[in-house]
Order: C-alpha cells, then structure tokens, then sequence
C-alpha cells in the first residue's frame, strides 16, 4: 500500500484514513494535506494511536518511562505536539481567506515579510526555523488578501514535515490559485537544525530558496527591486 507499513489493526483511524487516500488515488506524502480524509472524532483517535506507538519507541530506546518521572507522560506530549501543532497543517483543512476584488486597480509591488517559519524536516524530523518574504505584483482581475493571511497560509503549508526546497513551490502554487497576481515571489531563508543537531553539527549554514514567477521571472528589473528592498529591509 504506497509502500506503508501494515499497522496491524485495519480499524485503527489510521488504517481507516489510510485505505481512503488509497481508494481515491490522492498521495499521501509527509507534506501532503490530508484533512479531507478524516473524519469526526478520528483526529483524536488518531493522536491516541500515534502516542501509542511512540511509547513503543520510548521502550525500544530502554528508557524506563514507567519509573522515569521525566518521560512518564513523553509519548502523550509528543503525540499532541505531532498531530495540534507541528504537523497540523496535514491534518486541518486550509483556514478560511477572505478575498477581495482590486477596485483601486492595484499594480504596484507589495512585498509581505518577514513571516516567522516554523516546520520540521521530512529526513529527520528536526526543527526549520526560517523567514519568508513574499512580494506580489498585483493585476486588476487580481484578487487581495490581507496582510494576516499570508501568514496563516505560510503557518498552514510549514506545519508539516517538508523539504525546504518542496515547500516554497508549494507555498507559491497555493498564494497563486487564491491571488492570480501578473507576479509572484518567494524567499525563504532556514536554520536546519538536522545539520546544527546532528550530522556535521554546522551551527551558521542557512539555506535560501526562491521561487520566481509571471513578471519576477520575466522582468530583470522588478526582480532586482525586490531582493534590493529585503536586502535593505534586512539591514534596518
């Protein structure tokens, strides 16, 4: 099944979410929303399934969580943590964006940033820890947002294992449908705490990603004016 494991139970939630991705052939990757699938009161089955099996790594780690004042209750926090917050954006449907038509005809460059990220990598499940910009060349079809949104719509994208370079793209396609601006850019800058934490335990190397398209990707000039304005706005 999609090269999943067999949980054992095919009443769990789980299994239950899982066989509906499979019947309508949607993928379920770790970046991959999946709200649509579940259904009442199977969240909450969900996180208690997860804290089950993470207590089942906590004994394969040898650690005496029964006795272990510290690590007693780990595998609960870690499922809330998991399905509430660090990875609710697979779980919560898309929050609700008020869009407005552009009356004033609106075709000036307006940049959006920096927004706080917060995600995890898909390899390790570390901590990513960034800034986003996102400058947007309006049209008069184009619709508008405001400036609130784009961070809920940035937090809902990120709130789930990624891969930086994945995550852009996917933040760009998502602020495309909702905006249809005659532009679009996005930069994101990234602490990986997979390279600070472990591995080469690099503590200064970031990763930067951009995503330029329509009139950032056609016109030289434009594009200069919004990586001179963030380099400036990084600077005050």
């Amino acid at each position: 099944m999609n090269g999943a494991s067999d949980l054992g139970d095919e009443h769990s939630a789980a299994a239950k979410i899982r066989a509906r991705l499979i019947a309508a052939k949607k993928r379920f990757h770790a970046n991959d929303s999946i709200a649509e699938f579940i259904q009442a009161g199977e969240l909450e089955m969900l996180q208690a399934e997860v804290e089950k099996n993470l207590q089942r790594v906590l004994d394969a780690l040898v650690i005496d969580t029964s006795s272990d004042h510290n690590t007693q209750d780990t595998a609960k926090r870690v499922a809330k943590m998991f399905v509430t917050e660090v990875f609710r954006g697979r779980y919560t449907e898309m929050p609700p964006v008020t869009e407005f038509p552009n009356i004033e005809h609106l075709n000036e460059l307006m940049i959006v940033g920096p927004v706080t990220v917060r995600s995890a990598c898909s390899h390790h499940l570390c901590p990513i820890i960034g800034k986003v910009w996102v400058g947007v060349m309006p049209n008069e079809h184009s619709a508008l947002i405001g400036l609130s949104k784009y961070a809920r719509l940035v937090e809902w994208v990120m709130a789930r294992p990624q891969i930086q370079e994945e995550a852009v793209i996917q933040l760009a396609d998502l602020l495309q449908e909702k905006l249809h601006p005659d532009g679009l850019a996005i930069v994101l800058k990234a602490d990986h705490y997979c390279m600070q934490w472990r591995g080469v335990k690099d503590m200064d190397s970031k990763m930067v990603n951009s995503v330029m398209r329509g009139s950032f990707l056609k016109n030289p000039d434009l594009r200069r004016e919004f990586l001179s304005l963030l380099h400036d706005g990084n600077k005050s």
